[in-house]
């Protein structure tokens, strides 16, 4: 079955293929680096809420651990903090374009796939309109089955690429979007807890 969906896309399973494999290196990838024990892990987050954060020496095995290291080797003011924390955040992203660049590319690559597949057939139909011999037109409905072939794998597997890829970038943004804002606050707390301490 494998093998001839692979042999039905002819020449596009190659872009096809290697559009499966970014998206599925992303994801994982996004999945593992996207974890709360690689953000924002439940120790630091617990300084935020008691407090305790403006004591906390930081480290660089998390997102939020770095931030609290630049605020306490560096000694920031509040704008250079949170525009050290936007460039941490910026980092969550890395590589969902990729995702977006497969989600639009996929579909497209199994619509050309189309195209190609019904060219071949109108083609053998129009070789075939003029009368050939037995042997012509078994040749001609061997390239008709073999553009239909094309026409429908092609458009399938762009689209089983795409859909899952989407699903992917979905949850991932919204992940993101999350873990931003609980970092966002966490530095603001982080600042007003500075604040605090320097009033007294």
């Amino acid at each position: 079955m494998l093998t001839t969906i692979i042999q039905g896309a002819g020449v596009f399973i190659y872009p096809l293929g290697l559009f499966s494999i970014l998206a599925t290196f992303i994801i994982i990838e996004r999945l593992i680096s996207l974890r709360t024990s690689r953000v924002m892990p439940k120790d630091l987050t617990e300084a935020f809420v008691s407090g305790e954060i403006i004591n906390h020496q930081g480290d660089l095995k998390s997102v939020a651990g770095r931030i609290v290291y630049f605020f306490r080797r560096t000694n920031p003011d509040p704008d250079a903090l949170k525009a050290f924390a936007r460039l941490e955040i910026a980092r969550l992203e890395r590589g969902l374009f990729i995702l977006e660049v497969v989600i639009s590319g996929a579909p497209l690559l199994g619509l050309l796939g189309t195209i190609a597949g019904l060219a071949r057939v109108f083609s053998a139909e129009a070789s075939n309109a003029g009368g050939a011999s037995a042997a012509a037109s078994a040749a001609g409905a061997a390239d008709i089955a073999s553009g239909i072939s094309l026409a429908l794998t092609t458009t399938m597997l762009g689209l089983c690429i795409a859909i899952p890829t989407l699903m992917g970038n979905s949850y991932l943004n919204r992940r993101v979007d999350l873990l931003s804002a609980r970092l966002d606050m966490g530095v603001e707390r982080l600042i007003d807890l500075a604040k605090r301490k320097a009033a007294m």
